[in-house]
C-alpha cells in the first residue's frame, strides 16, 4: 500500500499524506516508471487556471512547486491529482501488477497518491491544457494499478479514457442494479469525457431515457449530434432551482443522476433532480460531500448518494470497447482534443 513512502504525517495512507518519499529504488513489491506524460484531472486543472486568469507559466510553476513540495501531484484545494503515462523501467521480484520492463503504461491510480519527482521544470508545457509532456519517474505499489497502452488508439485518446474509466463502469452497476425497470437517467456535464462514457454505459445497462445537461451551446450541439442522449439540454448544473424546473419541463426528475462536472456547487441541483428513491452518482472531484450529505438532509429528499470511485474491475476493457464500438463517444473524445480546453470548460 506504500506506507513505507509517507514521510509526513506519520500513519496514514498515501492518498493522505501531505508528502511522499519519491526516492527512485524500488522495494520488493514495487515499480518504477519512466515519466512521460501526466494528466491532470479536470477539477484540479480549471481551479489552477482559475486562480490564475489562465496565465500558463503561472499554473506550470505551481504544478512543479506542488510535485517538488509533496513528492506527488495532489492538488491541495481541489484533493485530486489525474494520472500518468510512462514506460516501465524496473520491476521488483514480488511485483503482482504483470508489468515488464519496457512497457508503455497509463496508471490508473491517482497521482495524489503516486510517488513523482519530475527533471525538467515541465518546460515542454505552456501551462494551458491538462495534458503535460514531462521528464521524471514514478513509482507504483503493489496495489497500485496499470494498463498496458492499447496499440489500436492514439496515447492521448487512451489517457483520456482511461483517466474516466471509473464512471462508465459504476454508472452501468447503478443502472443495472434499479429496481425500475428503463429508468430515467440525467447526466450533468454530458459532452465531457466522463459524462459521454457514463451515457452510453446507461444505454447498455437497459436505461430508458437519457437527458444530458451542458453549460454552452457548443457542448449541447455535440451531445446532440453524438446521439449518445435522447434528450441534449442546455442548462446551469450550479442552479438548483433552474435545474429541477428545467427537469421539471421535461418530465420531471431523474431516477439516476450522474455528476460529471468539473466545478463545484452542483451538489443540492442534482439531488433536486433525482426523484424521492433515487440515486444521485458524483464523479466530479470539485464535489463537496459534506455539501451533498447535509443538502440531502436540509431538503428532506429520500436520495442515495454515491461516491464515484475510481476503480471498479474490469473498468478499464469495458471504457476501451465503449470508445471503440460507439461511433458517438468516440466523436465527442475527438472533438474535445481537438478543441482548445477552455472552449469545452464545464464537463469532466
Amino acid at each position: 500500500m506504500g506506507l513505507h513512502r509517507v514521510l509526513e504525517p506519520a500513519g496514514v495512507l498515501p492518498q493522505a499524506a501531505w508528502r511522499l518519499d519519491p526516492d527512485p529504488t524500488i522495494a520488493a513489491d514495487e515499480v518504477l516508471v519512466c515519466v512521460e506524460v501526466l494528466n491532470l484531472d479536470a477539477a484540479s486543472y480549471r481551479q489552477l487556471h482559475d486562480k490564475h486568469h489562465g496565465d500558463g507559466p503561472a499554473i506550470r510553476d505551481e504544478v512543479c512547486a506542488i510535485i517538488d513540495e509533496r513528492g506527488k501531484m495532489h492538488n491541495p484545494v481541489t484533493g485530486s491529482g489525474g494520472m500518468l503515462i510512462g514506460r516501465v523501467q524496473a520491476v521488483g521480484p514480488d511485483s503482482p501488477l504483470g508489468l515488464r520492463p519496457g512497457d508503455r503504461i497509463a496508471t490508473l491510480v491517482s497521482l495524489s497518491l503516486t510517488p513523482l519527482a519530475v527533471y525538467d521544470g515541465l518546460l515542454g508545457w505552456d501551462g494551458l491544457s491538462e495534458r503535460i509532456p514531462a521528464s521524471g519517474h514514478a513509482v507504483l505499489f503493489g496495489r497500485s494499478i496499470a494498463a498496458v497502452l492499447p496499440p489500436d488508439l492514439p496515447d492521448e485518446l487512451a489517457l483520456s479514457v482511461l483517466d474516466v474509466c471509473g464512471a462508465p463502469a459504476l454508472t452501468e452497476r447503478v443502472v443495472r442494479a434499479e429496481l425500475l425497470p428503463a429508468p430515467t437517467v440525467l447526466v450533468l456535464g454530458a459532452a465531457g469525457k466522463s459524462g459521454s462514457l457514463s451515457l452510453a454505459a446507461a444505454r447498455r445497462a437497459g436505461a430508458g431515457r437519457l437527458i444530458g445537461v451542458v453549460p454552452n451551446e457548443a457542448e449541447r450541439r455535440a451531445l446532440e449530434e453524438s446521439g449518445l442522449a435522447d434528450l441534449a439540454l442546455l442548462g446551469d448544473a450550479r442552479d438548483p432551482l433552474g435545474l429541477a424546473a428545467l427537469l421539471d419541463a421535461h418530465g420531471g426528475p431523474a431516477d439516476v443522476t450522474v455528476v460529471c462536472t468539473d466545478v463545484p456547487g452542483c451538489e443540492h441541483p442534482a439531488i433536486l433532480a433525482t426523484r424521492d428513491g433515487g440515486t444521485v452518482v458524483y464523479f466530479s472531484m470539485a464535489t463537496s460531500f459534506p455539501a451533498a450529505a447535509l443538502g440531502a438532509e436540509g431538503l428532506a429528499r429520500d436520495v442515495t448518494m454515491l461516491i464515484g470511485n475510481g476503480y471498479q474491475p474490469g473498468h478499464a476493457a469495458l471504457a476501451l470497447d465503449l470508445i471503440r464500438q460507439e461511433p458517438g463517444v468516440r466523436a465527442l473524445f475527438d472533438h474535445r482534443l481537438g478543441a482548445a480546453e477552455p472552449a469545452l470548460a464545464g464537463s469532466l
